[in-house]
């Protein structure tokens, strides 16, 4: 009989069974995968995450691994408006970085370990148990050519947005939008040195193009059309990357055809629903892209895994240590997500969407302009500004009236950002 047992144990698994472990819970973690193992992803940790990492003692094991720490963006929105600057520091972090999943999850991993906790991998979890009045109180699993049950007073769905604790229990989906994009990328070796320490991402027409540097000297480069362009590209993953690269960043095309080397296959996907899950009820809980999950574009998806990990932690800690009772700690947890999530999650739909509107427009070309708010707009992303403060009423019409008279003529009749 364990406290929890934790489902999945990627970037939302290991950190909510080591940060449950530190508090003295008997924790077992369940994962299909022997690791280190990849899995597709774009692998960026703003600095929000990377602060939540230093608080857990882990940053500087992960910053040992020659991970280039990232200090500057670029976000093209045409040929002649750019975005350039970084993120205001986070608790002090200056610096996001993109370590790839061979690394980062077997670290997460060795951390759930090292704390206390009971790592199982290549098991996979078939079904869930329930008692006689439904409440989940264990899993069923495979693991090494056996069949085994285990049970605790929470099992934790930490699997990923097809989480199969959360199809088993049917939580309500919610603020759901339909995929928007396809995403396929690769990873190229020698660009340009300057890239190292560069995230830069292209929003031209109906093409989405992100270059961030990771271990090894490499570039993860990713291609997003809209996703009914799906069929279409799945032809030809190849020459709709290329086509999409020379027509929306040539500057980009060169570098990769002036002796750049790819390393690895395609990876991608089109299954990249945007959506909420109520996360919990009689015996279980969700976390990280079980719970939520947004389109890649703003690079959110592990920050927000660690956050909610440490949300979950408490909230769990703070029942079990009978200071709060379970529907009132687990709706918190909930509430608590929600909040610090809406406005990235609508921002991350629309930049996705492949159709800013006319006044978003006109506000980049104002943060363009002004590298303070430049450096404010990229805050928004990382997480050291927060959203409700940058998209505040005051805060953008601020900004707008740094505009241009004809600019703002322009503007006439529209109603606000979507």
């Amino acid at each position: 009989m364990y406290d929890v047992i934790v489902v999945g144990a990627r970037c939302a698994g290991s950190p909510l069974a080591m940060l449950l472990a530190r508090k003295g819970y008997r924790v077992l973690v369940l994962d299909r995968a022997a690791f280190p193992k990849d899995t597709v992803s774009t692998h960026y940790v703003q600095p929000s995450g990377l602060a939540r990492l230093r608080r857990w003692g882990l940053l500087d094991r992960l910053t040992a691994t020659g991970c280039p720490p990232i200090t500057e963006a670029v976000w093209w929105f045409g040929d002649d408006l750019s975005v350039r600057g970084f993120a205001p520091p986070y608790e002090g972090v200056a610096m996001a970085l993109a370590p790839r999943r061979t690394v980062l999850d077997a670290l997460l991993v060795d951390a759930a370990r090292e704390a206390g906790a009971e790592v199982r991998e290549r098991c996979t979890v078939r079904s869930l148990l329930r008692d006689e009045a439904g409440r989940v109180e264990g899993v069923r699993y495979h693991c090494r050519g056996q069949e085994h049950t285990a049970r605790a007073a929470l099992v934790v769905g930490a699997d990923g947005r097809n989480s199969l604790v959360a199809r088993e229990t049917g939580p309500e989906k919610y603020h759901e939008r339909p995929p928007l994009t396809v995403v396929y990328y690769a990873y190229w070796r020698g660009l340009p040195p300057r890239r190292r320490h560069l995230n830069e991402v292209y929003l031209m027409g109906d093409k989405q193009i992100g270059v961030i540097p990771t271990h090894d000297d490499v570039c993860l480069i990713q291609v997003a059309r809209p996703h009914s362009f799906f069929s279409t590209y799945r032809t030809d993953i190849e020459g709709h990357y290329h086509k999409a690269i020379a027509e929306a960043a040539p500057a980009l095309a060169r570098e990769l055809a002036d002796g750049a080397e790819r390393v690895g296959r395609f990876r991608g996907t089109a299954d990249l629903g945007n959506f909420y899950r109520k996360p919990y009820g009689p015996g279980w809980a969700l976390v990280g892209d079980a719970g939520y999950h947004k389109d890649p574009l703003t690079g959110q998806g592990i920050s927000d895994a660690w956050r909610d990990a440490e949300l979950l932690a408490d909230a769990v800690d703070r029942v079990w240590s009978g200071t709060e009772e379970w529907e009132s700690a687990l709706a918190g947890y909930e509430r608590t997500r929600n909040a610090a999530s809406e406005l990235i999650y609508e921002f991350t739909c629309e930049a996705a969407g492949f159709d800013l509107d006319p006044m978003t427009r006109q506000l980049v070309r104002v943060v363009a302009a002004h590298q303070e708010d430049a450096d404010r707009f990229f805050g928004m992303i990382a997480g050291s500004v927060p959203g409700e403060e940058f998209f505040a009423p005051d805060n953008l019409l601020a900004m707008l009236g740094r505009l241009p008279a004809d600019a703002l003529a322009e503007l006439n009749g529209t109603k606000g950002i979507r």
